[in-house]
């Protein structure tokens, strides 16, 4: 598979989301393909100080793709994953440092609903803020189930150079690394079933 490199825009979130630190998104691992960035939907320089919602037509997002938008200066991935991935998620949790995500402040609680090993709104579409918890880099994908250097039992995920913290595909991070939490997910919805919008909440989300 391809490495990818998309970019998008801005927005305000839940009032007690962690505020991680502006990055750029840096190299990207193997396993994703780009897709096309619609320019056309970039708010204002003045909507986006102001804060204004993201929104992205995911209806090209292949599986095994990744769109990166840009939301309060931050990367998000938004990633369509796998049956295979989905399938192995499980698996991982007894080398995870929270695998039920039970810190609050990570995510929307509406994004564990469904299951939270999954971390999803929708179990295939993943969306988070690229960023690792740690020190702020961007973490490579490395999405293939296959060993790896860093772990011979690997099977998908994220990979962070600066420190060597990993994730899993739904952003939980391993036992044993720096990073202190997993990576944090944004608040967003589905305007219809191909429509995503980055930092506004369902309605009546609690």
């Amino acid at each position: 598979m391809a490495n990818d490199e998309v970019t998008m825009p801005v927005d305000a979130g839940r009032r007690r989301f962690l505020t991680a630190t502006t990055a750029v998104v840096g190299a990207v691992g193997a396993g994703f393909l780009a897709v096309p960035f619609i320019k056309s939907w970039n708010p204002s320089a003045r909507a986006k100080l102001a804060g204004a919602p993201v929104t992205a037509d995911i209806t090209g997002l292949q599986e095994g793709q990744r769109m990166v938008l840009e939301w309060r200066g931050q990367p998000i991935w938004v990633v369509k994953r796998s049956k295979a991935i989905l399938d192995a998620l499980p698996s991982l949790d007894d080398r995870l440092r929270d695998p039920e995500s039970t810190n609050k402040d990570q995510q929307p609680a509406y994004v564990l609903k469904g299951n939270p090993e999954f971390r999803s709104i929708k179990p295939e579409i993943s969306v988070l803020v690229g960023l690792c918890t740690h020190l702020g880099c961007s973490p490579e994908i490395i999405a293939e189930i296959r060993p790896e250097p860093f772990d011979p039992q690997w099977k998908g995920g994220y990979f962070c150079p600066c420190h060597k913290s990993r994730f899993d595909m739904s952003g939980r991070v391993f036992q044993g690394v720096p990073a202190p939490i997993n990576l944090l997910v944004p608040p967003h919805h589905y305007q219809d079933d191909n429509t995503i919008i980055i930092g506004v909440d369902p309605q009546g989300a609690a």
